[in-house]
């Protein structure tokens, strides 16, 4: 059976992840409040972002970033986009 979150993002109950994405109280509180779908289009857009500002995942400060636009995605905050990226139109 399904393990269903109340997603922060979509504000609805949706399928949750498997297991926490990460160690401690951080991966806990995703594993418990963000859905499948929107940890899913994070990791698609964490990619994008990663590559397209060319991120160094060994730099302080680029982690820092994507930590902090990943709290701002999964919120349903307005986040960091790629220069130049236009989303498909649905």
């Amino acid at each position: 059976m399904t393990r269903m979150v109340q997603c922060r993002k979509y504000q609805q109950e949706l399928p949750g992840l498997e297991r926490p994405p990460y160690p401690g109280a951080k991966g806990e509180a995703i594993f418990n409040e963000v859905s499948k779908k929107a940890w899913d289009e994070w990791q698609a857009h964490q990619t994008m972002l990663i590559n397209e500002r060319r991120l160094n995942m060994m730099d302080p400060d680029d982690r820092k970033f994507i930590q902090q636009e990943m709290d701002k995605f999964l919120a349903g905050e307005d986040y960091a986009q790629a220069e130049g990226y236009v989303p498909p139109s649905e």
